[in-house]
């Protein structure tokens, strides 16, 4: 099997991606105050809305690692769900922590815009590369 050009960067993107998640949350959920940049209940219920989204990325994103590896035509799929979703989850997030000065508030508030920029850059190189390989994806086996 031919691996697509940049296929291994796709992959390592993918795969790491996943696990920053799995790790954020992990961390929130065992030691919150490593990751959170405020306290109170409307930023708690804010970042508690999110496991099941960011959930729900990570699973394409390892979808569509798993896929660029092994050519799956549903590659493409996971590969424009993953882009879809990191997208949405990239807007809600920079709004919210616009509207609340999240970025202001010490070293977690600049983790928080590390997250964002990440988040929205890592999104428009899976939604570009899977669109410049869109053809050569959906050639592959199903």
């Amino acid at each position: 099997m031919v691996l697509l050009k940049n296929a291994r960067s796709i992959v390592t993107v993918c795969f790491l991606g996943a696990a920053v998640i799995l790790a954020y949350w992990c961390a929130w959920f065992v030691h919150r105050s490593a990751v959170a940049a405020t306290t109170g209940p409307v930023y708690f219920g804010f970042e508690n809305a999110f496991p099941a989204a960011d959930g729900w990325l990570a699973l394409c994103l390892v979808g569509a690692g798993i896929g660029v590896l092994r050519g799956w035509r549903s590659t493409l799929l996971f590969l424009w769900m993953g882009a879809g979703a990191g997208a949405y989850l990239f807007f809600m997030d920079v709004l919210y922590d616009l509207e609340h000065g999240i970025w202001g508030k010490g070293g977690n508030g600049l983790v928080e815009l590390g997250i964002n920029l990440v988040t929205g850059i890592l999104t428009i190189i899976l939604g570009r590369w899977s669109w410049v390989h869109r053809a050569e994806l959906q050639g592959s086996t199903p």
